[in-house]
């Protein structure tokens, strides 16, 4: 009822932001002559990692700004979708348009200069796909690729000056690509491009958007002539924006019109990305089979066709079967990491089954940010259920506190960075800082519907019968003889880690490209593929440590199965120092403090995630090879 009521007060409120709808169910055909409205999203940048809004330059701006934001994932992205003075007819080419005139001030001038420095992109959208500019491949091949926005402007000298000035793209070609329906005779959008130019426009006489200019004409498409001085940027100076509308027809279909974007021209290195983490799972199953077949097998059969009335020599994992369940310490706080590693996985689970379903696909802006939060807090309800059974089989009794640390400890920590992060983020008046209003959303959604459903999933958990250990544990505990150099912790960390990471690194790559360059991520199939992979990796290495571990007399493999898989975190953090230092050209210093505090936060989740998944395995394999054993 609780729950019910909190849906009720807190979906009301942020409907505005958490609609959204399905790009790609529902084309939209457009009469000739109809309006075609053109949106502006943020200006975006490599070096610097902050988006800014399109008004925060000097550009012409339409009589009322209004934001066209369509769901909660777009806000957090930073998006600032809103409309512009650019509006269209559809297949009605308009040349030499002008859109408005613009007087520089010091401080506007000074702000295009920086945004140029820094390689700022233009975003605009158009029927729901982002405006490109093409460009001829390096690989000398005639096919072309699309860039995503276009520069605010390039730097340059004039002839015989040694003088480095600052040059606006004033000017936009652009070209619309439509696929005609001849029997209803209406088209659909399959393509947006733009041709960037810097142009001095001249004028006798300024009459607003009627003024004739003598630098372009109004019946030909404008390009680049003989003698136009490109616009230069200087406080106090007028610059007038202009625009052409071309379209062309094609025979792109509108289900295929994101193709063009979406081309991958390296698919072979993920199939041998594939390749080689099959290899590592394959060994490692090996191992688990080599275990299982050989070793464990063997033993358990002569240790249980001993006759009563012989001596059991006991050794090696067998000796330890009285303690080998006895609780470990700071159980609680095990309990709180597994359950937080069941909310990871059951959230990064269902996040991919939905994006292979083409619900995520990058046409729908926002959507994987917007399903990722809202499963974090449905499945707080596992995350509860996990953590609370865990610890009743450790015969705890303080469900309740349990229960609250598994709901408060990790969202804390990501609420308390998320918000000195987005504080200084909102100090440069970037428009990736998130708004109070979804701020306070985001607090109502964990405390009023994620915090109600992990008590009532620990409440389910700790009512459920737990498991009897298949064997006693003694009172006293056992001496742990001196272990091996190879079965010493930092061993297991730096074993553990490597071949989970060595699994997922080529995706890594471009996740962190996708995330970081501004580059579009699509290839959820193989991702899908690396993530199993990664889940029978985490198990079967884990497994293969803590028997070595019990071999060895060492019955402590409760902490020792969580850190042995997480320490792929380790790698993770690692490798995003050297992707810093060698793909990525970030130069301030607040940048760098951004990319490394989100990325240490993406590793602490990948090590509550790998944790978690080397834990289970090793759970339930102890509980398997001991209860096979005949003990009195």
């Amino acid at each position: 009822m609780i729950i019910a009521l909190w849906v009720v007060v807190v979906v009301p409120l942020i409907s505005p932001v958490i609609g959204f709808y399905l790009p790609g169910v529902a084309p939209r055909d457009f009469q000739k002559g109809e309006n075609l409205e053109v949106k502006v999203n943020k200006l975006t940048s490599t070096k610097t990692q902050l988006p800014y809004d399109y008004y925060f330059l000097s550009y012409c701006k339409p009589p009322q700004i209004r934001n066209r934001a369509e769901n909660l994932g777009e806000v957090l992205r930073g998006d600032r979708i809103e409309n512009s003075v650019y509006s269209f007819m559809m297949r009605e080419e308009q040349s030499c348009k002008v859109a408005c005139k613009v007087k520089l001030t010091a401080a506007s001038a000074n702000s295009f200069k920086n945004k140029i420095d820094n390689d700022y992109r233009v975003n605009m959208i158009l029927d729901n796909l982002p405006v490109a500019v093409l460009w001829p491949r390096k690989d000398g091949s005639n096919r072309k690729f699309y860039e995503r926005g276009s520069q605010v402007g390039f730097k340059g000298k004039y002839s015989g000056s040694k003088d480095q000035k600052y040059f606006i793209y004033n000017h936009l070609n652009f070209k619309v690509k439509y696929h005609p329906d001849l029997d209803a005779e209406t088209s659909r959008v399959v393509g947006f491009e733009v041709t960037p130019l810097s142009i001095n426009h001249r004028y006798k006489k300024w009459n607003e958007n009627n003024t004739k200019l003598s630098t372009c004409k109004p019946n030909r498409q404008t390009v680049l002539q003989p003698g136009v001085a490109p616009q230069e940027i200087d406080g106090h100076k007028e610059i007038v924006f202009t625009y052409d509308v071309s379209f062309e027809p094609s025979d792109i279909r509108w289900a295929s019109r994101w193709d063009t974007y979406l081309v991958m021209n390296d698919d072979h290195i993920h199939w041998f990305s594939i390749i080689n983490s099959l290899m590592i799972v394959l060994f490692l199953s090996g191992l688990v089979a080599m275990i299982m077949m050989r070793t464990l097998y063997k033993d358990i059969a002569k240790y249980n066709q001993l006759e009563k009335d012989e001596v059991q020599e006991e050794s090696g994992w067998k000796l330890v079967h009285g303690d080998v369940f006895r609780p470990p310490t700071n159980h609680r706080l095990l309990c709180v990491y597994v359950g937080t590693g069941v909310q990871v996985l059951g959230m990064a689970f269902v996040t991919m089954m939905f994006a292979l379903l083409g619900f995520l696909s990058p046409s729908n802006r926002g959507g994987l940010m917007t399903a990722m939060v809202f499963l974090w807090v449905f499945m707080g309800l596992f995350a509860g259920y996990s953590c609370g059974y865990l610890y009743k089989i450790f015969r705890g009794t303080d469900w309740k506190g349990v229960s609250l640390k598994t709901a408060l400890m990790f969202p804390s920590l990501l609420f308390l960075v998320f918000f000195v992060l987005n504080a200084v983020v909102w100090e440069q008046k970037s428009s990736g800082a998130v708004p109070f209003g979804t701020m306070f959303a985001l607090v109502l959604l964990w405390l009023g519907i994620s915090l109600p459903l992990v008590f009532l999933g620990s409440f389910l958990g700790f009512k459920t019968p737990a498991l009897e250990d298949p064997v006693k544990t003694n009172k006293i505990p056992r001496p742990i003889p001196p272990q091996p150099w190879y079965i010493h912790p930092l061993f297991g960390l730096l074993l553990g880690g490597i071949l989970p990471y060595g699994a997922v690194f080529v995706e890594l790559f471009f996740i962190l490209t996708s995330v970081w360059l501004n580059q579009l991520y699509y290839i959820f199939g193989f991702l899908f593929l690396a993530f199993l992979i990664l889940l029978v990796t985490c198990a079967e290495i884990t497994i293969v440590l803590c028997y070595f571990q019990l071999c060895n007399e060492d019955y402590r493999w409760w902490w020792r199965s969580y850190f042995n898989s997480g320490a792929s975190a380790l790698y993770l953090f690692l490798y995003a120092i050297f992707y810093f230092c060698t793909k990525l050209q970030i130069t301030t210093l607040l940048s760098a403090f951004l990319y490394f505090a989100y990325m240490l936060l993406i590793a602490y989740a990948f090590f509550i995630l790998t944790g978690t998944i080397g834990f289970c395995a090793c759970f339930f394999f102890v509980r398997m090879i001991y209860s096979s054993l005949k003990i009195d």
